[in-house]
C-alpha cells in the first residue's frame, strides 16, 4: 500500500511541476515592451527654452494652470537638487528595474489579459511615502526617491520598522500591490476575518505576479520577521481563536494586527518580538491553503467572500 501511495504522490508532484513549467513558458512568451520614461531627469535637464515641450509631453505631471515660475523654483531648490543627485546615483542604470518590470507586466497580462502595462514614468516626489508607486490603465508611476535604500540618510526621520520599504527591491512588490488593489473590492463588513482575508488575497496575488520575490520582500519584512511568523504561527492562531477575534468587528483590531506598526499587539510578552501586520501574514496563509485545496482562478478568488474561503481552506497551522 505504501508503495502505491508513493507512486501516487510522485505522479501528483510531477503533474504539478509540469503544469507550473507550462505556465512559466506561456508567461515568458507574452510580448511586453517596457518603456521607462525618466521624467526625474527630463524635469531637471530640459533647458528653460524647451520647457513648454516638456509640459506637453507630461501634462498629468506639469498641469498648465501652474505657472512655469513655480517649476523653475522647484528645479533650483537646494533640497530638490540633493534629492536629484542621490536618485541619479542610485538609478544611474535602470536595466535591472526594467527586467523586473518586464517580468511583473508579463505576469499581469497572463492573469489579467485585458491589461496593457508597459509604460512607466519615474519621478521625484520629495519622499512622498503615500504615493511611492501608482498603477493606472495607461501608465505606472514610480517615485525613485523613496527607494534609495533603508540606510540612506534621507530616511533617518522615519521609524525603524518602515525602513525596509525604502529598498529598491520593494519597487515591483509595491507596484504589484498598487495594481492588485485596482482589481480587488474592499470587504463590505468590518469583521477581522474579512480584513485579513482581503489582505491575504493581495499577498497571494503577489505570489503569482512576482513569483521570484521572497516572502519577506512581498511582506516588506526582514527574513527574521518572516521566520518569526512561521515559528509562532500556531500561537498566533490559537490567540485569535481563543479570543474569538475572527468574527469580531472591533475597529481596534485593524491597528493591532493589520496596519503597519513596529509590532503587533497581542498584549503579551511576545509583542516585543513580533513584527507588525501579522494579521496580514495569517490571512495570506489561509488564502494559500484555500488555493492549494480548491481549483479556482485568481479572479474567482477575488470574488469569493472571506467566510467561504476560510471554511474551505482546510487551514491548519503547523505546531
Amino acid at each position: 500500500m505504501k508503495k502505491y501511495l508513493f507512486i501516487l504522490f510522485a505522479a501528483i508532484g510531477l503533474t504539478s511541476c509540469s503544469e507550473k513549467a507550462k505556465v512559466n513558458s506561456e508567461i515568458e512568451e507574452i510580448p511586453v515592451e517596457v518603456q521607462v520614461l525618466r521624467f526625474d531627469k527630463e524635469f531637471v535637464e530640459t533647458p528653460d527654452a524647451e520647457f513648454s515641450k516638456l509640459k506637453q509631453k507630461y501634462p498629468f505631471l506639469l498641469p498648465v494652470n501652474v505657472p512655469d515660475e513655480e517649476w523653475m523654483n522647484k528645479r533650483n531648490d537646494s533640497l530638490f537638487k540633493v534629492l536629484y543627485k542621490e536618485v541619479q546615483t542610485q538609478f544611474a542604470d535602470t536595466k535591472q528595474l526594467e527586467t523586473d518590470l518586464e517580468s511583473l507586466f508579463k505576469h499581469i497580462k497572463y492573469y489579467f489579459p485585458n491589461q496593457k502595462p508597459g509604460k512607466v514614468v519615474t519621478l521625484i516626489s520629495e519622499v512622498d511615502v503615500d504615493a511611492k508607486t501608482i498603477y493606472t490603465d495607461s501608465l505606472s508611476i514610480i517615485s525613485l526617491d523613496t527607494y534609495l535604500g533603508k540606510d540612506h540618510r534621507f530616511y533617518e526621520v522615519f521609524d525603524t520598522y518602515l525602513l525596509g520599504g525604502f529598498e529598491p527591491t520593494q519597487i515591483t512588490s509595491d507596484l504589484a500591490e498598487s495594481f492588485i488593489t485596482t482589481q480587488l473590492s474592499y470587504p463590505n463588513d468590518r469583521q477581522f476575518l474579512s480584513q485579513i482575508i482581503y489582505s491575504g488575497k493581495i499577498m497571494y496575488a503577489k505570489d503569482l505576479l512576482i513569483p521570484n520575490a521572497s516572502d519577506d520582500v512581498k511582506m516588506g519584512y526582514s527574513p527574521e520577521q518572516i521566520q518569526w511568523c512561521f515559528d509562532n504561527e500556531s500561537h498566533m492562531w490559537k490567540y485569535f481563536i481563543e479570543n474569538k477575534l475572527l468574527y469580531d468587528s472591533d475597529s481596534k483590531l485593524y491597528g493591532r494586527f493589520i496596519q503597519n506598526a513596529p509590532f503587533s499587539k497581542f498584549y503579551l510578552d511576545l509583542d516585543a518580538e513580533s513584527p507588525g501586520r501579522v494579521g496580514v501574514w495569517i490571512g495570506w496563509q489561509i488564502v494559500r491553503s484555500y488555493m492549494k485545496n480548491n481549483n479556482v482562478t485568481l479572479q474567482e478568488l477575488f470574488a469569493k467572500d472571506a467566510k467561504e474561503i476560510f471554511d474551505n481552506s482546510k487551514y491548519k497551522p503547523k505546531k
